[in-house]
């Protein structure tokens, strides 16, 4: 795979650069590569892939999965989101924060995101498409969420109106978390 890892203020979550081989016909890169991860200490096997197509302004989040948690490896390999993760281990020094990473079909960039983190994302272009793997299979019984919006948070979003599933219109606050992940 051949990747650049490139280190965020939160522990743990990276952004990565693959290596893109270009040329009149198009581009080529590995997005995934067993060997490659282990060697940067991304020991994650995965076990289920996602892909979600949604149009411009929609914005899915914040999501997180209670107990383990879920790691995840996002990439936008059509049109442009912004995606964001929300520090929620209850130890951490960074608890509450967030990081988001522009990642688009020009840019290549995807973003790595460990267990112990709420993750979300907007859509900046027309239309967009985001490719997920999940180093679990989803389960809805311990699947949560916080309100995509939550002052406690200040995630910065770059839409003004956002499209919300029902879901995320009635998300909890981010205070609530505590609770749900003791």
């Amino acid at each position: 795979m051949d990747f650049k890892k490139i280190e965020t203020p939160l522990a743990g979550l990276y952004v990565l650069e693959p290596k893109v081989f270009t040329h009149d016909r198009g581009f080529f890169f590995e997005s995934n590569n067993e060997r490659d991860f282990r060697r940067a200490g991304l020991n994650t096997v995965w076990a289920q892939d996602n892909h979600a197509r949604s149009v411009k302004n929609t914005l899915r989040g914040m999501h997180f999965q209670k107990g383990r948690g879920q790691a995840k490896l996002v990439r936008c390999p059509r049109g442009k989101i912004f995606d964001v993760a929300v520090d929620i281990r209850p130890d951490s020094a960074t608890f509450g924060k967030w990081y988001g990473a522009e990642l688009s079909e020009d840019n290549h960039r995807m973003l790595y995101v460990p267990e112990g983190f709420a993750h979300g994302y907007a859509v900046l272009s027309d239309v967009a498409e985001s490719l997920y793997k999940c180093d679990s299979l989803y389960d809805p019984a311990i699947e949560s969420e916080f309100t995509w919006n939550d002052p406690d948070v200040g995630i910065d979003w770059p839409v003004d109106e956002p499209v919300l599933s029902e879901r995320d219109k009635n998300a909890k606050p981010f205070r609530a978390l505590r609770e749900e992940i003791g």
